[in-house]
């Protein structure tokens, strides 16, 4: 407070004087005066205002000490309880140390009591595990393992019962949809059924035509031949002859041009290249014809030139007897009906199977399966990608992956698969029939084999000794996959395991 005072007084001082100087300045301005008076008049003046100004400086410093005085006292006082509350926090945290440490304390023994304690639970498991095995005489380990295998062969055998069940019922339901749908479109497909070979018969008028045929030193029959490139067989057959070749339309084109020498009765070296050449004419407009009337009975306007040609050569080409143009627009027709019959559009579908084996069209010169070398005709000619992956696909040489390759692939089974459509040889039927039985022979458990209805459908009895319910399930699946992988056929084989119950499954 003094050094407030020590410079507050020496400013008021000067001001006052300077105060003082200003006011005996105005006065001489006014009136001047003496100097004497004026040295006189402004001494008394400034003392004057120099004892008014220290009065006011006092004044003023009092007021202003008392204040801080004031502010001095409040602050102490709020220390004070600053440093009370301060103090009673340091207690608390005092106390709360203490507690802590006390609380560690009781955790840490309990710890130490809990540790004891599983540590003696586990000395008396193990001892009690000891006597347990003392008393079964074998480990838990081993009791373990078996309770796992007894937990897995029964989730095993709930899982097959399971899948069992459900394969049953999804193909129970396919059946029958797939009966309905196949029943009512072969039911609205009604076609004939020719059976062909590789020998032509002509009919002669008499045994005399025999020896004009061959002709002088066999001339005739030798140019026959050469122009033809067939096999004329002459035998003792009465009143004809027979044309040998596995081409069928050279075959064909050797038969009508023997028919019209067998007509003219004028048979010569030029004769036979004369009626050649006309044969194969009309054998090449007969293939156009033929062509455009399969696409007529499809109903399919638009295609190539050179399909149509192709598919036309089909007229003179067979499948196990089944005459493949007439099997193209067969197929064709189903796959149009079964597309209706499951509510799609049958357009692409009657088109794709129209088309599916137009690869048997070419010759043996073009290497490949005749599904991937019609896939290829028809790309190169611009069929869509749809058409061509149904070709391709409808023997499996590539994974159909579409609805259209499906249905193509049914319509082309329906129709191979229809009584009377096909003929094998005996042979080829006998060896099929062994190697059903074979296959199925070779797995574990089985007695006996039995191939029925013309190897479509085996039946195997197994030692129930060796298989129970499940594993005949399980054998007929692998039965199933194992006649997939090692043999081409059409349709299905059914494939049923006997034991206590029937257990079926199908290779598709």
């Amino acid at each position: 407070m003094d050094q407030v005072l020590n410079l507050l007084i020496p400013g008021i001082v000067v001001a006052g004087v300077f105060l003082a100087g200003v006011i005996l300045g105005r006065r001489l301005v006014k009136q001047p005066p003496a100097p004497d008076e004026v040295l006189a008049d402004a001494r008394i003046e400034a003392q004057r205002i120099l004892a008014r100004a220290e009065e006011e400086a006092r004044a003023l410093a009092d007021t202003y000490r008392d204040r801080e005085e004031a502010t001095l006292e409040h602050r102490r006082v709020e220390v004070g309880s600053i440093e009370d509350r301060v103090e009673q926090r340091e207690a608390t945290l005092e106390q709360r140390a203490a507690n802590l440490t006390q609380r560690e304390e009781l955790v840490i023994d309990k710890e130490r009591a809990a540790s004891e304690a599983v540590a003696e639970a586990a000395r008396a498991k193990e001892e009690a595990r000891l006597e347990l095995e003392a008393l079964a005489g074998f480990d838990s380990q081993a009791a373990k393992d078996e309770l796992l295998q007894k937990v897995e062969d029964e989730a095993r055998r709930d899982a097959m019962v399971l899948v069992r069940d459900m394969e049953t019922r999804a193909r129970e339901e396919a059946e029958r949809r797939s009966r309905r749908i196949l029943a009512t479109a072969i039911q609205r497909m009604a076609s004939d059924v020719v059976s062909e070979t590789t020998i032509s018969a002509v009919a002669l008028p008499s045994d005399d035509m025999k020896g004009r045929i061959i002709g002088r030193d066999g001339r005739n029959i030798r140019t026959f031949e050469a122009v033809t490139g067939v096999d004329l067989i002459v035998d003792d057959t009465p009143e004809s002859v027979a044309v040998s070749t596995f081409d069928p339309v050279r075959r064909e084109i050797a038969r009508r041009a023997l028919e019209r020498l067998v007509e003219d009765g004028r048979i010569h070296p030029t004769s036979i290249e004369e009626a050649y050449e006309k044969a194969r004419d009309e054998i090449e407009q007969s293939i156009r014809d033929s062509g455009e009337w399969a696409m007529l009975e499809v109903g399919i306007t638009r295609l190539h030139p050179e399909l149509a040609t192709l598919v036309g050569r089909l007229r003179y080409r067979t499948s196990y007897g089944q005459n493949v143009l007439n099997h193209l627009v067969e197929s064709a027709h189903v796959a149009g009906m079964l597309a209706s019959e499951l509510g799609v559009d049958s357009t692409e579908a009657m088109r794709a199977a129209f088309l599916h084996d137009i690869g048997k069209a070419v010759s043996h010169e073009v290497g490949g399966s005749h599904a991937l070398i019609g896939a290829e005709i028809a790309r190169r000619f611009g069929e869509d990608a749809a058409i061509v992956h149904a070709i391709e696909a409808h023997h499996n040489e590539v994974e159909p992956r579409t609805l259209t390759a499906v249905l193509v692939q049914a319509a082309d089974a329906v129709s191979a698969a229809r009584p009377g459509a096909r003929r094998e040889a005996l042979e080829s039927y006998v060896r099929r029939l062994e190697r059903l039985e074979e296959i199925a022979q070779g797995f574990d458990g089985v007695e006996k084999v039995f191939a029925l209805q013309a190897g479509r459908e085996v039946r195997v009895v197994v030692d129930p000794g060796i298989l129970d319910d499940v594993g005949s399930k399980d054998l007929a699946r692998k039965i199933a996959r194992k006649l997939e992988d090692d043999l081409q056929y059409p349709g299905q084989i059914e494939v049923t395991v006997i034991r206590e119950y029937r257990a079926k499954d199908f290779a598709r």
